[in-house]
């Protein structure tokens, strides 16, 4: 079983930035892939980053790319995702999960393990 705790969400005004981390534990040392997701007030869950560490390969909605970074500390057994220029649109509960493929994958229901979320607010 792999466990996922995120933290790092809060409240912060429109332009400013947010850094969530996620410890992932031993699952970064693997090849699989790691995503953050959101769930948006009346929406569904979507992806907003992915990061295939076996390839080194980043794949970004199109609504945050140019501001949102993901990146993994394997030393640290962490993932992190830096969010800058934030927005009103991006206030949302953010997730860290962790996918059984070894590829690059970006929809929900091809990540297996879920954080319980961190509440983002932008205003």
């Amino acid at each position: 079983h792999v466990q996922l705790v995120e933290s790092g969400g809060g409240s912060v005004q429109a332009g400013g930035s947010l850094t969530l981390s996620c410890a992932a534990g031993r699952y970064t040392y693997k090849r699989n892939c790691m995503g953050w997701f959101r769930q948006r007030p009346g929406k569904d869950c979507e992806g907003v980053a992915v990061l295939w560490i076996g390839g080194a390969t980043t794949s970004y909605a199109d609504s945050v790319k140019g501001r949102f970074i993901i990146t993994r500390d394997k030393a640290k057994d962490l993932v992190y995702l830096q969010m800058n220029g934030l927005q009103p649109e991006d206030t949302a509960i953010y997730y860290c999960a962790a996918s059984r493929f070894w590829w690059l994958v970006t929809r929900p229901s091809e990540y297996d393990f879920w954080g319980q979320g961190t509440q983002v607010t932008v205003s």
